[in-house]
Order: structure tokens, then C-alpha cells, then sequence
């Protein structure tokens, strides 16, 4: 039996940031959007004004897209509270895990099937399932991070599991890569090449799950009746619930969260239709997507030591401003702009850097809120539920913006929630951990 603060415990743990990171990247980020955006605006797919039939209902694709995930979401805020509380009850989230893990996994392994306008179906209803396993599994990996490392050690640790994440998803990105643009040498075409990637991202993440699987604790506590499974569930959400809002730092932490990711998560997320309605080639969007996660690795890192100098609110503070920033970059990037393809590697480049670092921060702040307490899976499913209800209003918000104006206007209105995020940080103490 492992121990709190034992390296290879930890190491187990930040395992499956390895495992699970290729789904942020491939399948969020870089492959599937621009596979899909391509494929959504071919002749033979959409109407002569580029809408596309789903439902019975005429669409933009980025706005299906967007509403499409946005759903997933919803899914995830409103399954997660009441699994994470009979999860601490029966102290079986691993199971759960475990079954997200699973789902996702298989989600983004079907997704092979979707080849055009006939399986449309296919493309969005996986797409879902693989955004609910994803986000589903992150609530309960995300609760084990106060068992398994003490407060001092969180910042570090949390930014250990985004790094092996970046390098895991950068190897899988750069062999999924030789696999479309060579075509293994003549045997497929780039198509065909971009579904075994999705195959590929699913194994990757089933498969090195498993290490993560065998070291963390199953620490199972009673045997339950099947009847009053749901009811101590809901009871045990409810008595975390009242307990979080009686802790003012964390209450302003949460609402300043769910500012921040409000535009943190729809900015990654919409990064790679973003760069193919700027008309740069797939293969310039997905390298610029790997910069962003290398850059990604030395932000985490560096952010994460400049945290033990200044504190964590200072150093998210910083990080909050550069997001506003990008904002106003990509305001002005147009299909016209002179060198366009150079200013979208640069805004690459300044997101990487502060991705990771905002992601680890805010997980390890949190984490170091927290009471000492044996519910922690029920509250980290209210740092992500925020998480996911942010994610529903940035992609609504995107989804609505980009239908009546431009996709360039919904990113300008991200700006709104970093400042609000920036100001609610400022109001809060100074705690113990936190400063």
C-alpha cells in the first residue's frame, strides 16, 4: 500500500495525464476539428450556403460543432456530483474511473466510422460520448491529487502531470502525422490515414491507463444496498455543497475559475477551426498545435517553480493577463492579414506557454483550498462541474457570435471573463497554502 507523498504513487498518478493528454490533443485540438471543418465544407456535404441537415435542422458546422460539445458538457455537470458523491460514499471512484475511461476510449475509436454526409450521425454522437468519457474520468483522477501528494508538493506535481501529458500527446501527434501525410507509403490516402489516428488515440489512452490503474488505492469502505445507492450519493453532494459555500476563498476561487475557463477552454478547443477559417494548411495548423504543446511543457514547468516564489495568486494573476491578451491578437487576425500564417505561429507559441501552466495552477490551487477532509472526489466535482458549465456557456457563447457575426468577435468577448477572473482573484486572502 502506497503512501501520500510516495514517489511512485505519484508518478502512477501523473501516468495518466500520459495516457489520457492524446484525447486533448488529437481529438480536441488538432486532428478531428480540422478533420471535421474539412470534411463539413466539402461540396458534397453542405448546402450552397454551407449549412449542413442534422435533426431535421439546418446548421453552420462550427455552430453544430460547438453546441454538439457543449452538450457533452451539461452531460458531465450534471452526471458528476451525484457519481463523485457515491464514489466518497462507497470510496469506489476508481471504478468510475475507470468506466469513463473506458467510454471515452471507445468513443474516440468509433469515431473511425465517421466518413461523410451519410454518417454525420456517427461523427457528432461520439464525439459527445468521447467529451463525456474525457471530462467524466478528469473529475475523478483530479480528487486523488490530495491523497496522493502533500500541499507543498501539489504545484509540482499537478504541473508533472501536464508535462508527461504534453510529451505523451506530442509522440502519438508526431506518429499519427507520419501515418496521414505518408499514407504508410502509398497504401491509403490522407483520409484514411486521419481515422486509424482515432483508433490509435484510443488505445493509446485504454491502454496506458492501466499503469495509472494499478497503483492508485482502491480503498472501498461499505458494501451498499442497491436502493439507497443514489439517495447517500445525493445526501453526501449536498453535505459538501454546504460545506464549500462556508469557505469564502474557495467560494471566490470558484467563481474565479469559472471566468478563467469560460475563456481558456473554448480558445483551445476552437484553435484549429480558427486557423483553417484564416486559411492556413492542415498540416501548418497541426504543427502549430505541436508547438503550442511543446512551449506547453516549459510553461507548466516554469510557472509551476515561479508559484513557490510568488504564490499561486500572483502567478495566476500573470497568467489571466496573458490570456487576455491573446484575445485581442487573434481580434485581429484576418484571412487578409499580411503574414498571417507568422502572427498565428506567435499566438501558438504565447498560448503554449500559458495553457499548461494555467490548467496545473488551478488544479493544485484548488486542491490546496480544500479542508482536510474524506470527500474530496465530491469537491473536486465542483471544480469540474464549473469547469464544464464555463465550457457550456464559452461554446453557446462561440457557437452564437460566430452564427451572427464572426468567430473573430466570440473570441474578442472571451476577454470580458479573463478580466472578471482577474478581478475576482484580487479579492481574495491570503491563506496557509495559497497566497
Amino acid at each position: 500500500m502506497y503512501k501520500q507523498g510516495d514517489k511512485k504513487l505519484i508518478n502512477a498518478w501523473a501516468f495518466y495525464d500520459w495516457a489520457n493528454s492524446v484525447y486533448s490533443l488529437v481529438i480536441s485540438t488538432a486532428i478531428f476539428p480540422i478533420y471535421y471543418a474539412g470534411l463539413t465544407a466539402s461540396e458534397n456535404f453542405a448546402d450552397l450556403e454551407g449549412k449542413i441537415t442534422f435533426l431535421g435542422t439546418s446548421w453552420t458546422p462550427i455552430t453544430l460543432y460547438d453546441y454538439a460539445l457543449a452538450f457533452s458538457f451539461l452531460i458531465v455537470a450534471l452526471l458528476s456530483p451525484m457519481l463523485s458523491g457515491i464514489a466518497d460514499y462507497a470510496g469506489n471512484k476508481k471504478v468510475f474511473l475507470k468506466g469513463f475511461c473506458l467510454l471515452g476510449s471507445l468513443s474516440v475509436m468509433s469515431l473511425y466510422f465517421f466518413t461523410g454526409k451519410e454518417t454525420l450521425w456517427v461523427g457528432i454522437l461520439f464525439t459527445i460520448l468521447a467529451s463525456i468519457g474525457f471530462w467524466g474520468s478528469i473529475v475523478f483522477y483530479n480528487s486523488y491529487l490530495p491523497e496522493i501528494a502533500h500541499p507543498e508538493e501539489q504545484d509540482n506535481v499537478s504541473a508533472k502531470g501536464f508535462i508527461l501529458g504534453y510529451i505523451g500527446s506530442v509522440i502519438l501527434l508526431l506518429i499519427c502525422l507520419v501515418i496521414i501525410k505518408t499514407s504508410v507509403f502509398g497504401f491509403f490516402d490522407e483520409n484514411y490515414g486521419t481515422r486509424l489516428s482515432f483508433v490509435l488515440v484510443g488505445l493509446w489512452w485504454l491502454g496506458f491507463a492501466q499503469v495509472t490503474y494499478a497503483r492508485l488505492p482502491k480503498t472501498e469502505k461499505t458494501k451498499l444496498p442497491k436502493d439507497n445507492y443514489f439517495l447517500k450519493g445525493l445526501k453526501e453532494i449536498k453535505k459538501v455543497a454546504h460545506e464549500l459555500f462556508g469557505y469564502r476563498e474557495l467560494k471566490l476561487f470558484l467563481i474565479s475559475f469559472f471566468s478563467l475557463s469560460i475563456g481558456v477552454q473554448t480558445i483551445i478547443l476552437m484553435a484549429g477551426i480558427f486557423g483553417t477559417k484564416l486559411g492556413l494548411p492542415k498540416l501548418n495548423l497541426i504543427l502549430t498545435i505541436l508547438l503550442v504543446q511543446v512551449v506547453g511543457i516549459i510553461g507548466a514547468f516554469l510557472f509551476s517553480r515561479l508559484s513557490n516564489k510568488i504564490g499561486n495568486i500572483s502567478t495566476l494573476k500573470i497568467v489571466i493577463a496573458i490570456w487576455g491578451l491573446v484575445c485581442f491578437i487573434s481580434f485581429n487576425l484576418t484571412k487578409e492579414t499580411p503574414n498571417v500564417d507568422v502572427y498565428f505561429y506567435i499566438l501558438g507559441s504565447i498560448i503554449g506557454l500559458v495553457m499548461g501552466a494555467i490548467q496545473s495552477l488551478a488544479r493544485s490551487t484548488y486542491s490546496k483550498l480544500l479542508p482536510e477532509t474524506e470527500d474530496n472526489t465530491s469537491y473536486f466535482s465542483f471544480f469540474d462541474v464549473t469547469e464544464k458549465i464555463a465550457l457550456v456557456f464559452g461554446m453557446i457563447i462561440s457557437g452564437l457570435l460566430t452564427s451572427l457575426i464572426s468567430l473573430q468577435s466570440s473570441i474578442l468577448a472571451l476577454a470580458i471573463f479573463f478580466l472578471a477572473s482577474f478581478i475576482i482573484l484580487s479579492m481574495m486572502k491570503k491563506t496557509k497554502y495559497v497566497e
